[in-house]
């Protein structure tokens, strides 16, 4: 879930920076380019985890900035496929349920990987349908999923006003399987 991602990249320093010490400084300045940014393929950048090497210095002409060439490691939130994971439900709707992790809220169910059989509720509330018994998923349960696919979707050139946000990385997950759902359907 959780991973290291060294990269490599040109910093321009801005020249308020240039008084403060330097790896403070080139800290400052990667935490405002990555932290709580979404890297295509990567995933979402939790931290800067550490600064492996500063080379450079150079001021292009024209430029008041100098710029480094700056290697670091940076903690990565990027689920395996098949991984299971315990999320809160924070939305339901005639698609299926909207999960968050608390950091991470672009987490999907389809309808058609909820546990079947399936139905909405009159208030809109997902119910799986078990024994004849109705179970629902209501908003705010814990509820354990698994990852069945990652999508970083491109940036679209222009959206709509009444759109929902731009979401740079979606996790697909699916709860039609044992141990499954909500933890309180399986008991200990």
């Amino acid at each position: 879930m959780f991973y290291l991602s060294l990269i490599e990249h040109n910093l321009p320093m801005p020249p308020r920076l240039l008084s403060r010490p330097l790896l403070d400084a080139i800290k400052e300045e990667l935490d405002s380019l990555f932290l709580d940014k979404v890297i295509a393929n990567l995933g979402l950048c939790i931290s800067v985890y550490d600064i492996r090497s500063v080379e450079g210095g150079f001021v292009f002409p024209g430029d008041g900035s100098s710029t480094y060439k700056v290697t670091c490691r940076l903690m990565m939130f990027r689920p395996f496929i098949g991984e299971v994971i315990v999320g809160k439900i924070d939305a339901s709707d005639e698609n299926g349920l909207r999960l968050s992790l608390g950091f991470f809220s672009d987490i999907y169910v389809p309808k058609r990987l909820l546990q079947q059989p399936c139905k909405r509720g009159p208030d809109g509330i997902w119910l799986w349908v078990y024994e004849g018994e109705e179970l629902s998923l209501d908003v705010g349960e814990e509820i354990r999923f698994r990852v069945s696919n990652i999508k970083y979707p491109p940036i679209p050139a222009e959206q709509k006003e009444d759109a929902k946000p731009f979401a740079p990385m979606e996790i697909i997950g699916e709860i039609s399987g044992d141990g499954l759902g909500l933890p309180s359907w399986w008991g200990d």
